[in-house]
């Protein structure tokens, strides 16, 4: 069983068969699809699967904390069920590939106090970004 069905499993999370579904798609390292790629996939392994109920699933998800919603670059925004590891993400320029990345250290240190302003940061958010491999071999 994948790491989210367990966590909402957990929870108490009625399991029907589409979120169920839903939950399966999003497993798996650097797994950052867009709602449409996640209704993709769920027809393959459930055909009669709505798009509405994918979109649904997917904001109960965001709503719980078992699922990050991620927008890069104005892009389709992009679902990441890594939501309980502290993670930054790698993003390519050219074709919007996400990669989770573990950065060692506190994200939070590298902003001196004096450029706080007086604020009490909660959430320190860091992305990365260049080319791919695939990008730049196809260059």
């Amino acid at each position: 069983m994948s790491d989210l069905l367990e966590r909402l499993r957990g929870r108490g999370w009625r399991l029907t068969a589409q979120r169920r579904v839903v939950a399966e798609v999003l497993d798996g390292d650097h797994v950052h699809y867009t709602a449409d790629e996640v209704h993709a996939r769920a027809t393959a392994r459930l055909p009669e699967i709505s798009r509405a109920t994918v979109y649904n699933t997917l904001g109960e998800l965001v709503s719980l904390g078992e699922v990050l919603e991620v927008s890069t670059d104005g892009r389709a925004k992009r679902y990441d069920p890594n939501a309980h590891h502290d993670h930054q993400h790698l993003v390519c320029s050219q074709c919007g590939t996400i990669r989770d990345v573990h950065v060692q250290g506190d994200p939070l240190s590298a902003l001196p106090e004096p450029e706080r302003y007086g604020f009490q940061v909660s959430e320190v958010t860091v992305t990365y970004r260049g080319i791919c491999p695939t990008c730049s071999a196809s260059s």
